[in-house]
């Protein structure tokens, strides 16, 4: 399992064009649900939570805001350190806490509680 881990590193590391860095952030996908009290195969219980804002706010009190797509990705780009994340809604979100690692644009999805029960 190493030798596939350290391949999938090295291979990664190859698609970067020589002298390149990579932005500190974070990226992925932001869901909303339930959106509707009963979820059934034909009516899923999530959905992009487009246009919805996220804000991170930094340990220092940085607060950076970010709008999501309407296919319901992200990107932002922040320095590395802990960040709590709320939603402009107020609505609960998870995960309520990231943290941005030097060199690194990590993927993290994240979920709205719509409060549909």
């Amino acid at each position: 399992m190493k030798t596939l881990v350290a391949i999938g590193v090295a291979a990664a590391a190859s698609a970067l064009p020589a002298g390149a860095t990579i932005v500190p952030g974070l990226h992925g996908i932001v869901t909303r649900g339930p959106i509707t009290p009963i979820c059934t195969p034909d009516e899923p219980c999530t959905a992009p939570a487009k246009g919805a804002v996220l804000s991170f706010r930094s340990a220092t009190g940085v607060v950076r805001k970010v709008a999501v797509r309407d296919d319901g990705t992200y990107r932002v780009t922040l320095a590395p350190g802990p960040y709590s994340v709320t939603t402009a809604s107020r609505r609960p979100i998870t995960p309520a806490k990231v943290k941005v690692v030097a060199g690194r644009n990590r993927k993290v999805d994240f979920s709205i509680d719509t409060g549909i029960r």
